[in-house]
């Protein structure tokens, strides 16, 4: 359980962490230019909570789990350091409130856009993975608060608690060779996740996806007109009409594949999509993976789509992270807008720690970034973990790729 500072609890400057952190994004802030909305009364010389400020104090909520709540973060704006490198002075509860209305979240996903294009990933070792771009695209649904009426996902009431079913979806791609977020946006629960990833398509990338993605198949058609490949997981009731069975290769069965064919999709003749291909991949946990392509053969062996979807839990990591750097707290913010602001932080200080350990951690790393949110570790003793870990995983890929020479 993550500690809280009680109301009769000094919070002290000892409490707090992840100084260097915020330090590096005032910089990223000044490279950027902070936008200010037309007509916003961030520019009054009365204000005196700035948006960088505001922005800054947010973000170190965000890092410090002790800062649970709102009015915590205001307690912590009266400490001599934190006004002395975040926000210049003391904060009331009504203007930190007050500035999520007044921050442009568009602004803020720029400043991510940038951010994780700075994140290296390494080079391809395989040619056919050369010439795509490959992005993992998925959803995340983050429960809300019964409050936050414009969250509605859904009828009725949770099963679990009885409350209404609030929740907040968070849209991704996750660039699968690089091991990082490209693009994001934040909706309503009830949002459709196909219609937001429709409007975030690049011409020339390949998209991977799970099985909702592959429900409607004019999407898939719009997709491929748009010049974009994709790697979908069909519905177990899709109906596949084989058209031509293609063969395996020797690369194609040692990475697990069974069967592939050209195919046509669909039970009616006038809904049906194709010539596509399928690859049919055993899986322990899933039974069979059906997984439909618009990629030839010839660019695409099976052993390649095998890979890349396999490749899709990445996204599904970056998600517990994410969440685990929220910290399953309060959301500091409650309108559509402050909650939009809240995740956009969230996903530049996922970059910024992605930046300054040189990766994404991994399931060890996980543990002791859960462990420092809980009071266990000291932010060194994270820091030395963190490196410890970078290392041995460099090490272990170093092995692996020698043992293949």
């Amino acid at each position: 359980m993550v500690p809280v500072i009680e109301a009769s609890q000094p919070l002290r400057e000892e409490d707090l962490r992840q100084w260097r952190l915020i330090d590096s994004f005032r910089q990223h802030l000044g490279r950027l230019g902070l936008v200010m909305p037309a007509g916003s009364t961030w520019s009054d010389p009365a204000r005196q909570l700035q948006l960088a400020d505001y922005l800054s104090l947010f973000l170190f909520a965000l890092v410090n789990p002790v800062l649970a709540t709102t009015r915590a973060v205001c307690a912590a704006s009266r400490l001599e350091r934190v006004q002395r490198e975040l926000c210049g002075g003391s904060v009331s509860l009504g203007s930190f409130s007050e500035a999520q209305h007044l921050t442009d979240p568009a602004w803020l996903e720029q400043l991510f856009t940038q951010l994780a294009a700075q994140v290296p990933g390494p080079a391809p070792r395989d040619p056919h993975q050369a010439w795509q771009q490959w992005f993992a695209r998925d959803g995340s649904l983050l429960p809300a608060l019964p409050r936050m009426h414009w969250a509605l996902f859904g009828g009725g009431k949770a099963k679990k608690s009885g409350a209404a079913n609030n929740a907040v979806r968070l849209h991704l791609s996750f660039h699968l060779l690089a091991d990082k977020p490209v693009a994001a946006q934040v909706t309503d629960g009830k949002t459709c996740e196909r219609k937001t990833w429709q409007a975030q398509w690049e011409r020339g990338a390949a998209y991977v996806g799970d099985r909702y993605y592959a429900q409607d198949y004019q999407c898939l058609k719009e997709l491929a007109a748009a010049g974009c490949a994709y790697i979908v997981r069909l519905c177990e009731t899709a109906v596949v009409t084989v058209e031509e069975e293609l063969p395996l290769t020797e690369a194609d069965r040692a990475a697990g594949v069974a069967r592939q064919a050209r195919v046509q999709l669909g039970r009616r003749p006038r809904d049906r999509i194709g010539p596509l291909r399928v690859v049919w991949v055993p899986s322990a946990t899933a039974g069979e993976l059906r997984l439909a392509t618009n990629l030839p053969a010839e660019d695409a062996p099976a052993e390649l789509i095998s890979v890349m979807y396999r490749r899709r839990w990445q996204i599904e990591g970056f998600f517990q992270w994410l969440k685990c750097l929220l910290g399953c707290r309060h959301w500091l913010a409650e309108s559509q807008r402050g909650v939009t602001v809240q995740l956009y932080l969230a996903l530049i200080a996922a970059v910024l720690l992605q930046l300054a350990t040189g990766r994404r951690p991994t399931k060890r790393m996980l543990e002791l970034i859960r462990l420092y949110q809980m009071g266990w570790a000291t932010l060194d003793e994270l820091l030395t973990g963190l490196q410890r870990e970078a290392a041995h995983a460099a090490a272990r890929a170093a092995k692996s790729k020698k043992s293949k020479k």
